[in-house]
């Protein structure tokens, strides 16, 4: 193999898994929440408590949706100037609301372990793709961060935001997707306590 010839391994192709990662995130999610529902111990406190900081990621993914035209541009501005995948943060920001609500640790080290082996494959795998579609990712990817922002100020989260493409994306099925998860909390508080 000459120098200009790189596997796909080393060019970051996504590996046989990452595809497979990312095929299965959204059934695997409805099959875990069949198991959260089973497993979680919620009480009114956490339910509220898990509830206040699942709003702060469901707004973080509200807003970044508002901001990204998938595969048609490179989005930087809002959340995606300060983390490259805000969508995952907020949706790490709800799992961690669940996981206080659920009162539960082998809920919690589930929660690691998927997104573990399920959403950093998917990071990296979007990431290839990013890269191969859009030429000024490489710099993006060097200015800001994959997941930890460095800084951020709020008050710009919203610069640039459009409506028309959070409806476009339907993210608001994730914010439904919550409120019916957390309405069956509160029902097995009141029908199964204990």
């Amino acid at each position: 193999m000459t120098q200009n010839e790189q596997s796909p391994a080393q060019l970051g192709a996504p590996s046989s898994w990452q595809r497979i990662a990312r095929r299965i995130r959204v059934p695997l999610g409805f099959a875990f929440a069949i198991l959260y529902l089973w497993r979680a111990r919620p009480s009114w406190t956490s339910l509220v408590l898990g509830a206040l900081i699942a709003a702060l990621g469901l707004l973080v993914r509200a807003i970044a949706s508002g901001h990204v035209d998938k595969n048609q541009e490179l989005a930087m501005s809002g959340p995606y100037a300060y983390v490259r995948n805000p969508l995952y943060v907020g949706s790490i920001v709800v799992a961690i609301g669940f996981a206080v609500a659920a009162r539960d640790a082998v809920i919690a080290i589930l929660i690691v372990v998927v997104f573990v082996i399920i959403y950093v494959p998917t990071i990296r795998s979007e990431e290839h793709f990013l890269r191969s579609r859009f030429a000024g990712y490489d710099a993006y990817a060097q200015r800001v961060p994959r997941l930890i922002p460095r800084t951020v100020r709020f008050g710009r989260m919203t610069d640039g935001f459009s409506r028309a493409l959070y409806l476009k994306h339907r993210e608001y099925n994730a914010t439904l997707g919550a409120m019916l998860l957390w309405a069956a909390l509160a029902a097995k508080i009141l029908w199964l306590p204990g």
